[in-house]
């Protein structure tokens, strides 16, 4: 059961969970930071730099341990150390397997726009309780261990081939949806007005919470929703949510 009563999962989702366009203008700088240099990292760095961005990445060490990869995987981006990526943007995607991002600095990401596309699995985690568990989701362990960064939980829910072969621009038939979630409003904004560039009608999720059904087992992870489905899907998740 989770420890989340419906009036305030509701309330978060209520009037939000749409096709957004209403947006902040932090993301129109057009430089996008992503942190690990992986299958879902470089698949994000491909798309950004489609989509017109500045785009710097990071793996585990330094970066010229990856400039081949990115070369090759992600043409266009440069690599750079994770301390460089996040100098550079005002919006960091974090693409790393879970289990490492306590390996990070705390306050490595202060004040910055953090995406977390980080998913929970045991075969590649290993076995671990708060991850398991969390009955918040596990976007709020990442808030809880960056506390001066500005989370929010997107980015997620669609596999790194199906978020590529989805993407579509504005308006075209059969575009789908993509979700977001966080507690920080203008962060939110940021992160919708990016899943648009990228190709996706951008939906809020509500506050960051509301992240946990976007999460593997959630209503919507792993599927090509449309806006108005993703968001049905969504209020159906919060009315479902047992009252105090």
């Amino acid at each position: 059961m989770r420890p989340r009563s419906r009036h305030h999962a509701t309330r978060a989702l209520r009037a939000r969970t749409r096709d957004h366009r209403v947006f902040s203008g932090e993301a129109t700088e057009r430089r996008l930071g992503i942190v690990g240099a992986g299958k879902a990292g470089t698949a994000f760095a491909r798309a950004a730099v489609a989509a017109g961005y500045d785009v710097a990445i990071s793996g585990s060490g330094p970066s010229d341990r990856i400039e081949l990869i990115v070369e090759v995987l992600a043409p266009g981006a440069r690599a750079l150390t994770t301390d460089e990526v996040v100098a550079y943007a005002g919006v960091i995607v974090l693409a790393i397997p879970m289990h490492r991002f306590r390996q990070l600095r705390r306050d490595l990401f202060a004040g910055k726009i953090l995406v977390d596309a980080m998913n929970y699995w045991d075969e590649i985690d290993g076995v671990d309780g708060p991850f398991a568990t969390a009955p918040a989701g596990t976007s709020m362990l990442v808030q809880e261990w960056f506390p001066s960064a500005r989370v929010v939980k997107s980015l997620n829910h669609l596999g790194y081939f199906k978020f590529e072969k989805s993407r579509r621009p504005r308006g075209t038939p059969g575009r789908i949806g993509m979700a977001a979630a966080g507690n920080d409003r203008s962060a939110v904004a940021a992160v919708l007005e990016l899943i648009d560039i990228l190709g996706f009608d951008a939906v809020d999720a509500g506050n960051l919470e509301s992240g946990l059904a976007l999460q593997p087992g959630g209503p919507i992870f792993g599927a090509g929703h449309s806006a108005k489905e993703l968001s049905s899907l969504l209020s159906r998740e919060a009315a479902l949510l047992p009252a105090n």
